[in-house]
């Protein structure tokens, strides 16, 4: 069914079912001016947005519209995440070309719905407006966090442990594959697809690194390289960051093989993989590490005082700058 058959409000009527996955937070959802919200008592708000551009962020030729309404939430939450904290609601913002069906579109929300639902958030409104050109796709998210669980990028101090969520590269493995075509006929691909389409916001571990004493955090949106520079910048220290410590997946590894790259380029420099990055005493790693079977930390890394920049070191010694490259809308490297 063409849009135009059933027109902005017709549209909306269809997309708003379903919306709802934690009422108690919601006093007026979709439907009227504005949404009415009833925050956490003493929580402070996180918000965030990301907006998704046709050619740009995705190919309607390498995702279903479900994944694609998936994967523009999940980028959202993983911020929300880097904080510490959980997401609650989300809004909407869609610019739709014509050519686009009604069934693509229910798919997207229903896309949007899944993850929701997943982490007990709400869709509580947005827009939706005609694109003379590709599809465009803004939400924005919103958090919450108590105050002492607030997590910056500003806070790693000299003597600190570098440290990443499970393994790095796969979704950048898995967009080269995509773009291949031929990935279907590669029994490890699977994983690497998934990584990119349809990437899972590491939102209970962020709140679990919250609460351990964590001293800053960031999510690997742009690449590994990106962040390390982000919070070296933002945390006025240097950090020195082993090769070989890196967590990289068998699956990179075959996929980086057959791409003729190498896998850790994927996780320096490839990006969206929205895993987390973080800093943190010694001691408190140590205690991390032991206490908590359901999640995969891996240090990398160690932080040093302002002045060495954020270095690469390898098993026999030698050492190199790890350039800021990653993802730049305006600066492409």
């Amino acid at each position: 069914m063409e849009l135009k058959e059933v027109g902005e409000f017709g549209l909306i009527d269809l997309l708003k079912q379903d919306t709802i996955h934690d009422s108690r937070t919601v006093v007026v959802g979709i439907g009227d001016d504005a949404a009415v919200l009833l925050p956490g008592p003493q929580q402070l708000q996180l918000v965030t947005a990301d907006m998704l551009v046709e050619k740009i962020h995705f190919d309607l030729s390498t995702t279903t519209a479900r994944q694609l309404g998936y994967k523009s939430v999940a980028v959202n939450f993983s911020d929300i995440a880097a904080m510490g904290g959980t997401p609650k609601h989300v809004v909407v913002s869609i610019a739709l070309p014509a050519a686009l069906s009604v069934e693509f579109v229910t798919d997207l929300y229903a896309g949007m719905k899944d993850i929701c639902r997943e982490y007990k958030a709400n869709i509580v409104g947005g827009d939706t407006v005609a694109s003379p050109s590709g599809l465009v796709i803004n939400v924005t998210a919103l958090g919450e966090v108590a105050a002492e669980h607030v997590i910056r990028r500003s806070g790693a101090r000299p003597g600190d442990v570098v440290a990443v969520t499970n393994t790095l590269g796969d979704s950048a493995a898995g967009l080269e594959l995509l773009q291949r075509g031929d990935w279907v006929h590669h029994d490890y691909a699977g994983p690497l697809i998934a990584a990119h389409l349809t990437p899972r916001p590491q939102v209970r571990v962020g709140m679990l690194l919250a609460q351990r004493g964590v001293t800053s955090m960031d999510d690997i949106s742009d690449g590994l390289a990106s962040e390390l520079h982000e919070i070296a910048s933002a945390s006025n220290v240097s950090l020195r960051i082993e090769a070989d410590r890196i967590p990289l997946s068998q699956a990179v590894r075959y996929g980086a093989a057959l791409c003729n790259r190498s896998p850790l380029d994927y996780a320096l420099y490839g990006g969206e993989d929205f895993q987390l990055l973080f800093t943190m005493p010694p001691a408190k790693f140590l205690d991390l590490i032991e206490g908590d079977g359901g999640a995969v930390f891996v240090k990398i890394g160690e932080v040093l005082p302002p002045g060495e920049g954020v270095q690469l070191t390898y098993g026999e010694g030698t050492m190199q700058p790890i350039r800021p490259r990653g993802y730049n809308h305006f600066r492409h490297e």
